[in-house]
C-alpha cells in the first residue's frame, strides 16, 4: 500500500482553520490514522512545532510512520487510546498542549480492509476490533452477549427501530450454531426486518454493525470524560476540534463543548450567578461544518461528518 492511500482526510481546509497550526507548539492527533490530518497540520506548523499522533491500530500507526517520516522528531507516534491521552502525553513529559483533533469513528482503511469484519459489504470473520490485541472482538457480542443487551445497544448505538426483532433472530440463530461472518451476519439482520423496510438505499445491517463496533471498541464509553480531559490539556488559546460520524457521537460533543462556555448550574429563577462557575472555553462553531458538496462527492465517508470545536479560555481572565 502507497503512502497517503490509507485513510482520506476529511474536511482539511476548516480543520486547519479551527485549529490554526501555524501558531506553533504542541499538538495532538488523538485518532491518528493514516496520518493525513496529521500530516496537513505538521506542513502548516513552524519548524519547532511537534505533533503526537495517538492510536490503538498497529496498521495505522506503520502507515502514519512512513507518510510522516519526514517530519523526523516532530512528531512521535503513540500506541494507545485517546480516552488516555493525559497519561500517554505525561509518560512523555507533555502536560499542556496548543491544540487536539479527535477524528472519531472507523476509518475509510478499516471498512475497505475486509479481513477486519467491519463491514457488511466484504465476508470475514467477525472481529470489529480497532486494537487487534483486544480481548472483546463481533464475534463474542454477536454469540455470548445476551439477547437483551444485544437489543439494547442496537437501539441505543444503532437507533435501530426493529432492534428487539434482531436480537431474537440472532439469539434463535446462535442455539443452532455459531455466527461466524460478517455477510452471515449481515443477511440474518436483513431477514429479521418486515420485508417492506428491507429495500433501503443501503444495506439495513448498518444501522446494527454500527452499534457492534462501537460496543467492541467502546466508543461512546467515557466519551465525554475523554473531551473533558483534552480541553484540561489545552493552554489558553489552545483549541480543540472533534469530527464526528453520528447524532450519538455529536450530541455527546455539543453537550459538553456547552458546558464549558455555560458551566453555570444555578437555578434559572435565580437573579445573579452563585455557584461562582466560570467560562474556561468559548464554542468556535455555533452550528456543526459539514463537507462541501463537492468533497462529499468526492468521498461519501463525508456525507454525515460533522466538526466542532472551542478555544480555551482562561478562566481568571476569560481570555484566550
Amino acid at each position: 500500500m502507497e503512502a497517503g492511500t490509507y485513510h482520506v482526510p476529511i474536511m482539511v481546509s476548516e480543520v486547519l482553520a479551527l485549529l490554526e497550526p501555524q501558531r506553533g507548539g504542541v499538538f495532538v492527533d488523538g485518532t491518528l490514522g493514516g496520518g493525513g490530518h496529521a500530516e496537513a497540520v505538521l506542513s502548516a506548523m513552524p519548524p519547532s512545532g511537534r505533533l503526537f499522533g495517538i492510536d490503538r491500530d498497529d496498521d495505522a500507526l506503520r502507515e502514519a510512520g512512513a507518510r510522516l517520516n519526514r517530519f523526523g522528531d516532530r512528531f512521535t507516534a503513540v500506541k494507545g487510546n485517546f480516552f488516555d491521552m493525559k497519561r500517554l502525553l505525561a509518560e512523555r513529559g507533555v502536560f499542556a498542549v496548543d491544540g487536539i483533533l479527535l477524528d472519531l469513528g472507523v476509518s475509510s482503511h478499516q471498512l475497505d480492509e475486509g479481513s477486519r469484519g467491519f463491514s457488511y459489504k466484504a465476508e470475514a470473520p467477525l472481529d470489529m476490533r480497532m486494537d487487534q490485541s483486544a480481548p472483546l472482538s463481533a464475534r463474542t457480542v454477536v454469540n455470548e452477549w445476551p439477547e437483551a443487551e444485544l437489543k439494547r445497544i442496537f437501539f441505543a448505538y444503532g437507533e435501530e427501530k426493529f432492534s428487539g426483532l434482531i436480537a431474537r433472530r440472532i439469539a434463535e440463530r446462535r442455539e443452532q450454531r455459531p455466527i461466524e461472518t460478517t455477510t452471515e451476519l449481515a443477511e440474518l439482520i436483513r431477514g429479521a426486518i418486515p420485508a417492506k423496510y428491507r429495500n433501503e438505499p443501503q444495506h439495513p445491517a448498518r444501522r446494527c454493525f454500527q452499534a457492534i463496533r462501537i460496543a467492541v471498541n467502546g466508543e461512546l464509553d467515557g466519551l465525554e470524560d475523554a473531551i473533558r480531559s483534552a480541553h484540561d490539556l489545552l493552554n489558553p488559546g489552545g483549541r480543540l476540534a472533534i469530527i464526528t460520524f453520528h447524532s450519538l457521537e455529536d450530541r455527546i460533543v455539543k453537550n459538553v463543548f456547552r458546558t464549558f462556555e455555560n458551566p453555570c448550574t444555578c437555578p434559572k429563577s435565580a437573579p445573579v450567578c452563585i455557584c461562582g462557575k466560570k467560562p474556561t472555553a468559548k464554542v468556535l462553531t455555533r452550528h456543526p461544518l459539514v463537507a462541501s458538496d463537492r468533497e462529499q462527492q468526492e468521498n461519501s465517508r463525508a456525507t454525515s461528518a460533522k466538526l466542532r470545536a472551542i478555544v480555551r479560555m482562561d478562566p481568571q481572565t476569560g481570555s484566550y
